[in-house]
């Protein structure tokens, strides 16, 4: 059986009975290792000079510096978990690639939840890749080879919803399945922009032709919900009103 390495993981957070719930689920999962506890951003940022972790669950709304600036300061910030009580946030835990965005009173299950999200992209093999060649896409009924489980899975365009970033994985939604896939997101713009694709978000590309509506912060696609971040917010709408 081959040993799973635990993540080092960091819990920010300026209230003590939140505190004691998120340290109290780490212990309880075998696969998480609590390096470090900080009550404050600034003592967080002091910590990560010294020690690296692998995921940070980050409050928000702390004194003196918020979790989200705190992000922001990081050149290579590691796996983040957003906890707050706050919804009023999550757009900005969305433009910082954030795994995940739990509001509290955080029950298990959904801590579970989200350090699944964080595994399955460190235990996927690397041999995954997805496969992209401009012949696959200029066919005429266009598609993408995707290396999932050892075997070359074919994706018609016509098929994909939305694609969205996870760290070096991309999880792709098509209208039947979720996919996901050792590919950046970067490369897949790139192939895909000619083809009635948009970034709308440093997570996210989108099919134009499934947008059911959007406004100037959000895309509805299919049964999804999708942010439209700051940085891409007039070319979007830009392309999309055209």
């Amino acid at each position: 059986m081959t040993e799973i390495t635990k993540l080092n993981c960091m819990i920010v957070d300026d209230e003590p009975p939140a505190v004691e719930v998120l340290k109290t689920y780490v212990m309880s999962v075998s696969s998480l290792h609590l390096a470090g506890i900080c009550k404050n951003a600034i003592e967080a940022s002091n910590f990560l000079q010294m020690q690296s972790v692998d995921l940070l669950f980050l409050d928000i709304q702390m004194p003196h510096l918020l979790g989200t600036d705190l992000v922001r300061t990081l050149k290579n910030p590691p796996n983040i978990i957003f906890t707050t009580a706050y919804r009023k946030f999550a757009i900005d835990g969305f433009e910082l690639d954030a795994v995940d965005y739990l509001l509290k009173p955080i029950s298990f299950e959904r801590f579970l939840k989200a350090v699944n999200k964080v595994m399955h992209s460190r235990l996927k093999p690397v041999e995954e890749k997805a496969i992209l060649t401009p012949e696959t896409v200029n066919n005429a009924n266009p598609f993408i080879n995707l290396r999932v489980d050892r075997k070359n899975l074919k994706v018609y365009l016509d098929d994909i919803l939305y694609i969205e970033s996870l760290k070096d994985y991309v999880k792709v939604v098509t209208t039947t399945r979720n996919i996901i896939t050792k590919h950046s997101i970067s490369s897949l713009e790139d192939l895909l922009q000619e083809k009635n694709f948009i970034r709308i978000h440093r997570s996210f590309i989108v099919s134009v032709d499934k947008i059911v509506s959007f406004t100037s912060n959000t895309i509805e696609i299919g049964k999804y919900e999708l942010p439209i971040s700051r940085m891409y917010r007039l070319e979007v709408e830009r392309q999309l009103r055209n």
